[in-house]
């Protein structure tokens, strides 16, 4: 089945969970590489289905994030998007943040967390295999892991981090009120942050932001935002990832036990899950074109909308073998999970490290790990724009 290319179709689809292939991707099989959609609020935008494509339209700055925070933008958000956040920043201003910003997301500083967050994760299963079975995948190890992990990073107390979680669903919801409530309590407990961290500074992101020379020192009202952004990017898509790629996995016979006897696994099995098992429901942060341009032989005009579709271009088969099969040594793996180009994911390795300790751990310790339910019986969120399951019952 495939969509005709003067069609409109709607977007984001409505779909059971981000496992079931959505109607709106199986009907862009063989379709035009470029297709117009309509997004939640009635705003039209180019929904960008091929690989090589995105990867062209990442790099582009004839289609910038900036103009797609502008009032009046076409939007998929509830909201409209917040104008100072590194991610609606064009070049030069988004090149001088994030070059400050970088100084402490590089491979290196993240294999020295490494070993914490090894740490962690042991001891949440070992709770886990202390608890009474069956247990919750999502509330023993999913969810509380990246929010340590992203909290030590930059520097949130232990005390704080309950109130996050409700903070962070609202901010990716699909209602404007609670969206906006969930950011003026997030901006206000990142700018209190600042405070503390100048007056105690410790040697997590935050205090070294804070507290670098002034011509080094991101402005306080960007260093908030940079803090919201991520949080919420750091903790929610992690967390869902990790839930949804252990269904994912739980579903198969063999379980995790192919990355339990092979150990040596488990990168490029992260790889692959990242690329098989999408959790954002866009697949893409939208563009706005300030310009005209040739995307996949389609004319784009200036103001209109342009919406990656990573979740496509990761199954485009012109890249990738066999792209609905989950491979887990697949090589090589040229997936764009985490974007592309001058917005490409800041915190990609962290996100791979959690990821990769959190299987590996998981595997060796559990290496029966079974859903103790029928898959048809797990409860997923299905609103907001990150989507996973909101318990994962496991037994072992």
């Amino acid at each position: 089945m495939t969509a005709d290319p003067a069609e409109e179709l709607d977007f984001p689809p409505a779909t059971p969970t981000p496992l079931a292939p959505a109607p709106v991707y199986e009907r862009l099989r063989g379709s035009a590489p470029v297709v117009r959609v309509r997004l939640p609020n009635g705003d039209r935008a180019w929904l960008v289905t091929r690989h090589d494509d995105n990867r062209l339209l990442f790099a582009d700055r004839r289609l910038s994030r900036r103009a797609a925070a502008l009032p009046g933008a076409p939007r998929l958000r509830a909201a409209p998007l917040e104008t100072r956040s590194i991610t609606t920043l064009d070049p030069p201003e988004h090149t001088r943040i994030r070059k400050l910003v970088q100084a402490e997301f590089t491979t290196g500083r993240v294999e020295r967390l490494r070993p914490r967050i090894t740490e962690v994760t042991d001891e949440l299963l070992d709770r886990m295999s202390a608890s009474a079975r069956p247990a919750d995948l999502v509330a023993g190890l999913a969810r509380p892991l990246p929010i340590a992990v992203i909290s030590e990073f930059l520097g949130i107390p232990e005390r704080d981090r309950t109130r996050f979680r409700e903070w962070t669903e609202g901010y990716l919801g699909n209602d404007r009120t609670g969206i906006e409530n969930a950011e003026s309590r997030l901006k206000g407990y990142f700018a209190d942050l600042i405070d503390r961290r100048r007056r105690s500074p410790g040697d997590d992101m935050f205090s070294v932001l804070a507290t670098a020379p002034p011509e080094q020192r991101i402005d306080d009202e960007d260093l908030v935002v940079l803090g919201v952004t991520l949080l919420v990017a750091g903790f929610e898509t992690v967390a869902n990832q990790i839930a949804t790629a252990t269904v994912v996995l739980l579903r198969r016979p063999a379980g995790l036990r192919p990355l339990a006897e092979r150990p040596g696994l488990v990168p490029s099995a992260v790889e692959e899950l990242l690329r098989y098992t999408p959790v954002s429901v866009s697949g893409g942060t939208i563009r706005v074109a300030v310009d005209e341009v040739d995307i996949g032989g389609t004319r784009i005009r200036a103001d209109e909308g342009v919406l990656p579709s990573i979740v496509s271009a990761n199954r485009d088969d012109a890249v990738f073998a066999d792209p609905d099969e989950l491979r887990l040594d697949r090589d090589p793996n040229p997936h764009i999970a985490f974007g592309h180009g001058v917005h490409r994911c800041l915190g990609a390795q962290l996100a791979r490290a959690e990821l990769q300790v959190a299987f590996g751990r998981l595997s060796a310790r559990m290496p029966g790990l079974r859903l103790a339910v029928p898959f048809t019986e797990l409860d997923w969120n299905r609103t907001g724009m990150i989507r996973g399951p909101r318990a994962v019952p496991v037994t072992w």
